[in-house]
């Protein structure tokens, strides 16, 4: 029983990570070096993530100023950021890549709501499958009576507990983002 409370737990943080990365790569009118966490480059044939080719920093609050280790790298860096469609153009001036983020308008913050609600819909939907599972698995465990069925019930009220425990966590997430997303 508690081998599966243990993996239901870690497949739990596994989602919340994943969320937490993908809420970073929404736009919020803030320079945020996490936009372009999933940028890969393609450098000398191989397609590299560009955080491992570049020093991206925040020079101002709309600003993300991208310096490559190797300068010939530039024009690359300049395509990969355009074909990954992050809504931003870069401009070069030979030495480095500067990215100016635009002010978000009223109407694109509430779609940014939207997309980050149902990223967060879709984690709790993940939470509950994983729930699902745990619970068709101790329920199997005590009709082959592995369990008792006392043992059965107090460890589907773990899981239950566990499961609210997490929803909650992925509400305040989603609020957080929501909050930064508004915030003019």
């Amino acid at each position: 029983m508690q081998t599966i409370k243990n993996h239901l737990e870690e497949r739990s943080k596994k989602t919340i990570s994943v969320l937490k990365e993908d809420l970073n790569t929404v736009r919020a009118g803030r320079a945020n070096p996490a936009l372009l966490d999933k940028v890969m480059v393609d450098y000398y044939g191989t397609p590299t993530p560009l955080k491992n080719l570049s020093n991206i920093s925040v020079p101002d609050p709309r600003t993300l100023l991208i310096s490559p280790f190797d300068p010939k790298s530039i024009s690359g860096i300049e395509k990969a950021i355009n074909i990954a469609n992050i809504g931003i153009n870069p401009t070069n001036d030979g030495k480095c890549v500067r990215l100016v983020i635009p002010p978000v308008t009223e109407d694109r913050r509430k779609e940014l709501t939207k997309t980050v609600k149902k990223m967060g819909e879709d984690s709790k939907v993940a939470i509950r499958n994983l729930r699902r599972d745990a619970n068709d698995h101790l329920k199997k465990m005590e009709k082959e009576h592995e369990i008792t069925e006392d043992d059965l019930k107090k460890a589907l009220d773990d899981i239950q507990k566990a499961t609210e425990k997490t929803i909650k966590e992925i509400d305040d997430i989603v609020a957080a983002k929501d909050k930064e997303i508004m915030e003019v």
